[in-house]
C-alpha cells in the first residue's frame, strides 16, 4: 500500500484537542484513536474522554490522554489548551485544532474560545447513532458557530441535512481501519472450504438493528435451517430474542457481548448485517479484512460500503423474503465466485478505505479550516 506523504504544517506541531463524549470503545472511540495515531506526527494531539477503555487503549498506543467527568472539569482543560503561555503545550505555533463528538462540548469550546487570540479550527465529528434527535437533530445548534461538521458517510450527511444542518459546513470523510489494527485482526482459516455454513452477526441487539428480520426469514424459508447463525452483542432486545431462539430456532444462537467478537471471523463463511439505517459499520470493514464475504441491506451507511456482487452482497432492506433468497443464492455460489468477491473487498480496502488517504483528508481539511 502506497503511503501518501503528509502535508506538514510549517513550524512546530499544531496542538490538537480531541474530546470524546464517551469513554467506551465502540466505533466512534476506535476511529478517534485511529485518526489521532495517523495525525500525531503533524499535530500535538491530546485525547480527552471520560474514564474508560478508550483512554486506556489510547494511552497503551502512546497517545497523550486526559480524563474528564463533565463540563466543569472539561472547561479548565480547554482554557489551558487556549492559554498563550501554557507550559504543558510546548508548541510555538499559535494555532489550535479542536475536535469534538458531543454538541455540548463544541458549545463549550466556542464559548471559551470567542475571546481567544488563537486561530482555531473547530471540527465536529458525526458518527450517527440510533437516536435521531441526539445523533443528528441537536447538531443544528452549531450552525452559526463556524463549526466544520465531518460526516463519516454520505448517509450521515443526508441525515444531517434532513435536520437542517448547513450543507456548506459538512464534509464527508469515511472511516477506515488503521494498519496496525487491521494487521492484528484474525483471518478466515485458509483450510476452510468455501461452503456457506457458519454465518455471523456482530451488532447491538436493539430494535433498530432488525435482528428480528432473521427470524422472519427462517419462518418464510425453512431451507435456512441448514445454516448456523451466531449473533454477538447485547441490547434492549437481547433477552427476548435469546428466549425466542431457544424456544424454536436451534440454528440461531445469541452469544451475548464479547470484546473479542471479531475472533469469530476465523470460522465464519459470511458476515450478515441487518440494520437498514446503520451510519457506517466498521464490522463490515473488519470482515473484508478477514477475507469473509458480507451481506448487507441496500440502505443506510452499511449499504453504501458494498457494491453488490463485486465487494459483497446486498438485499432489499427490511424484507425477510429478500434476505432469505439472498442467503440461499450465496449458499449456491461456486467457491471461485466467492473468492472473487473477497478479492473485490480487498481492493476496496486498499483504495476507498485506505487509512493513509483518509488521514490525508483530515490533514487537508484542518489546514484549510486554519487559513
Amino acid at each position: 500500500m502506497m503511503e501518501i506523504p503528509p502535508s506538514k504544517p510549517s513550524g512546530s506541531p499544531i496542538p490538537l484537542l480531541y474530546v470524546l463524549h464517551s469513554g467506551n470503545l465502540y466505533g466512534t472511540e476506535r476511529m478517534a484513536i485511529a485518526t489521532a495515531i495517523r495525525l500525531r506526527h503533524d499535530f500535538q494531539t491530546t485525547l480527552v474522554a471520560p474514564p474508560g477503555p478508550a483512554l486506556d487503549t489510547a494511552a497503551a498506543q502512546g497517545l497523550q490522554v486526559q480524563p474528564f467527568a463533565g463540563a466543569k472539569s472539561l472547561a479548565p482543560i480547554i482554557r489551558r489548551f487556549l492559554d498563550q503561555d501554557n507550559q504543558q503545550i510546548p508548541s510555538r505555533d499559535p494555532r489550535r485544532v479542536f475536535v469534538a463528538t458531543g454538541v455540548s462540548h463544541s458549545l463549550l469550546f466556542w464559548a471559551l474560545s470567542r475571546f481567544s487570540r488563537r486561530r482555531c479550527a473547530h471540527l465536529h465529528l458525526v458518527h450517527g447513532g440510533t437516536d435521531e434527535r441526539l445523533s443528528y437533530g441537536r447538531k443544528r445548534l452549531l450552525n452559526r458557530l463556524g463549526v466544520r461538521f465531518v460526516a463519516v458517510s454520505e448517509f450521515v450527511r443526508e441525515r444531517l441535512l434532513a435536520h437542517q444542518v448547513r450543507d456548506d459546513r459538512i464534509s464527508v470523510i469515511e472511516n477506515f481501519l488503521d494498519d496496525d489494527y487491521a494487521a492484528a485482526l484474525p483471518r478466515r482459516r485458509a483450510d476452510r472450504p468455501w461452503a456457506l455454513e457458519q454465518i455471523r452477526i456482530i451488532s447491538r441487539i436493539d430494535p433498530i438493528k432488525r435482528i428480528d428480520l432473521l427470524f422472519a426469514a427462517v419462518d418464510l424459508e425453512p431451507a435456512l435451517k441448514r445454516f448456523q447463525f451466531k449473533i454477538y452483542g447485547e441490547g434492549w432486545d437481547y433477552q427476548a430474542l435469546r428466549d425466542r431462539a431457544r424456544a424454536g430456532y436451534p440454528m440461531i444462537e445469541l452469544a451475548g457481548f464479547n470484546p473479542q467478537a471479531v475472533d469469530c471471523l476465523r470460522e465464519a463463511d459470511l458476515l450478515l448485517h441487518l440494520c437498514p439505517v446503520e451510519p457506517f459499520g466498521l464490522a463490515i470493514l473488519e470482515a473484508m479484512t478477514a477475507g469473509v464475504p458480507v451481506l448487507v441491506p441496500d440502505s443506510g451507511g452499511a449499504g453504501s460500503l458494498v457494491t453488490d456482487g463485486v465487494s459483497g452482497f446486498r438485499f432489499a432492506a427490511d424484507d425477510p423474503k429478500a434476505l432469505a433468497a439472498h442467503l440461499l443464492a450465496i449458499g449456491a455460489l461456486e467457491a471461485s465466485r466467492l473468492e472473487q468477491v473477497v478479492q473485490g473487498a480487498r481492493q476496496l480496502l486498499a483504495t476507498r478505505f485506505d487509512p493513509a488517504a483518509r488521514a490525508q483528508d483530515y490533514r487537508d481539511l484542518i489546514l484549510k479550516e486554519l487559513q
